[in-house]
């Protein structure tokens, strides 16, 4: 990173969003620390998505290069901000849902943290609210449940163990460095793009987090991906619906981490730990489809204490992991 002040890309990425566009467009352009350029890229929307952005470009005035780069379907969020993140040439890239609104500081108040060379991705907290834009009386890292404890540990730059466990950052708060894609892409398969940079972030000692709130999270029942309200009835239903292959889908993610993080520079510790996390993710996928018969495999796994350490709800992933029907 240069001495002077860091040139910032945003990646925005779209998809049937003409309700909400028009408004985070508007929101960046509004920026006390604007960026040098926005990278648009739409999954191939039907809707009026793409002529509000063109509208808005073509009547922009302002020092910002807004460039609509694609619109052609490639099929979900992770894809198109791959091809998003891939075209931008900012130090800096800062990630953009189409839905959100940015409080005019958001880039003002991450970039300067840039300024140690080491921090490699920054997310940070939102306020919550509704399709209207009215508060929802919460802030998305306490909906993630970030506790003071695990927040201390993202300060001190070991975050990694429990990245590794359950994701806590948002990618429409995040800031990274453009580096760190040399690492990051392609992003493997099973993997949401958001929680996939932040563990290779962390994995090298990178990754902070910023405990205010940069942007308004826009909740409306419509978002492709994010933060949905753990409640009761949603921890319910997780329990007792068919598992499915959830379990080996979480033995072929930590796979998928285990190879990328062998070709990486990362010390010899994360490295265990990612191929503990694999082993114990493998095991979970080999439990049997009938219910008495993991009894014997879980008592096991709970004596290892694999369970609190890697699982992404500690002893509610246990219960579950006993309770969910086999099919």
């Amino acid at each position: 990173m240069s001495a002077a002040s860091p040139t910032v890309s945003v990646a925005l990425c779209t998809y049937q969003g003409q309700a909400y566009v028009h408004e985070q467009l508007a929101s960046i352009a509004a920026q006390t620390l604007p960026p040098q350029e926005v990278v648009i890229c739409d999954d191939g929307s039907t809707d009026a998505t793409v002529d509000v952005i063109t509208a808005f470009i073509a009547t922009y005035t302002g020092p910002i290069a807004f460039r609509l780069l694609d619109t052609t379907r490639v099929g979900g969020v992770v894809p198109n901000f791959s091809r998003a993140l891939a075209a931008c040439t900012g130090e800096l890239i800062a990630l953009s849902d189409q839905d959100d609104v940015w409080h005019p500081d958001r880039l003002a108040a991450a970039v300067p943290a840039f300024a140690d060379a080491s921090l490699l991705l920054l997310n940070a907290d939102a306020t919550l609210v509704d399709g209207a834009g009215a508060p929802l009386g919460d802030t998305l890292l306490s909906t993630l449940y970030a506790s003071a404890a695990d927040l201390a540990r993202f300060h001190a730059r070991e975050g990694f163990a429990l990245l590794l466990a359950r994701n806590t950052v948002t990618g429409a708060t995040t800031l990274l460095r453009r580096t760190l894609l040399e690492d990051a892409l392609p992003i493997p398969p099973h993997w949401v793009h958001d929680e996939w940079l932040a563990l290779l972030a962390a994995a090298r000692g990178g990754h902070d987090t910023l405990e205010r709130a940069v942007i308004d999270y826009r909740l409306h029942g419509g978002n492709q991906i994010g933060a949905t309200a753990p409640t009761l009835r949603h921890k319910l239903r997780q329990v007792f619906s068919p598992r499915g292959n959830r379990l080996t889908v979480l033995a072929e993610r930590a796979a998928l981490a285990v190879e990328r993080l062998e070709g990486m520079d990362v010390p010899p510790e994360v490295l265990d730990l990612a191929r503990r996390k694999l082993a114990f993710d493998g095991r979970r996928a080999a439990y049997p489809a009938a219910r008495r018969r993991r009894l014997a495999p879980l008592w096991r796994e709970w004596r290892r204490g694999d369970y609190p350490a890697l699982a992404s709800q500690g002893r509610m992933d246990l219960l579950r992991d006993l309770l969910q029907p086999g099919a």
